[in-house]
Order: structure tokens, then C-alpha cells, then sequence
């Protein structure tokens, strides 16, 4: 079992940058590819990013590709998620998952969640 969890949320105005920070912990040898997810209030949860733990494979959803940046670093089990230009419309809960591949997490195939943390973006 992996346990995540996320940092680094908060309020921001629009225009404004953000970096969300996930650590991992637990059977991490078990897992191949992060992803970060968002939902918002009255909304299904869409994924927004994945990257592999071995690789520089990444993915972007087509709402945040050129304005979001994934990267990990492997020696401290955390995944990133630098969010630049952000939009009152990129305002949601935002978790981080495993799964076993990028593709497999874009599909929302994902084994762990973390916890969430909020991002508004303020107009």
C-alpha cells in the first residue's frame, strides 16, 4: 500500500503561480506513474497530469497543457505540480494518485489517492 500526501494549496489570484507537493511513502517499488487529479465543487474529478517514477513520460489534460508542469523527485518520493497563469476556472480540490502506468492514470486506473488540498483562484 502507498500512503500520499499532498501540500501546498491555497489562495491565489488569478494570474498567480502555485506548486502542489505530493509525498510518497510505503510500497513504492509497486508504483510506476503519479498523476494529479482535480475536482470541483458540482463536478466529476478529471485528471490534470501523470509522469512515471522512471521515466520523463509526462501527460496534460489539454485545459492546463503550456500553464501546469509535473515532475518528481525520486531520492524524496514526491511528485510536483507547478501551476503557472492559473484561471478561477482551475479552482478544486486537487489529489495526487498512483497507478501503473501514465496511461492507466489518465484513465483514472489508480490504486492510492491522497487526502486533497484546495487551490482557489481568485478573479
Amino acid at each position: 500500500q502507498v500512503q500520499l500526501v499532498e501540500s501546498g494549496g491555497g489562495l491565489v489570484q488569478a494570474g498567480g503561480s502555485l506548486r502542489l507537493s505530493c509525498a510518497a511513502s510505503g510500497r513504492i517499488f509497486s508504483t510506476f506513474a503519479m498523476g494529479w487529479f482535480r475536482q470541483a465543487p458540482g463536478k466529476e474529478r478529471e485528471f490534470v497530469a501523470g509522469i512515471m517514477w522512471s521515466a520523463h513520460t509526462t501527460r496534460y489534460a489539454d485545459s492546463v497543457k503550456g500553464r501546469f508542469t509535473i515532475s518528481r523527485d525520486n531520492a524524496k518520493n514526491t511528485v510536483y505540480l507547478q501551476m503557472n497563469s492559473l484561471k478561477p476556472e482551475d479552482t478544486a480540490v486537487y489529489y495526487c494518485a498512483t497507478g501503473p502506468s501514465v496511461a492507466a492514470v489518465a484513465a483514472s486506473q489508480v490504486g492510492s489517492w491522497g487526502q486533497g488540498s484546495q487551490v482557489t483562484v481568485s478573479s
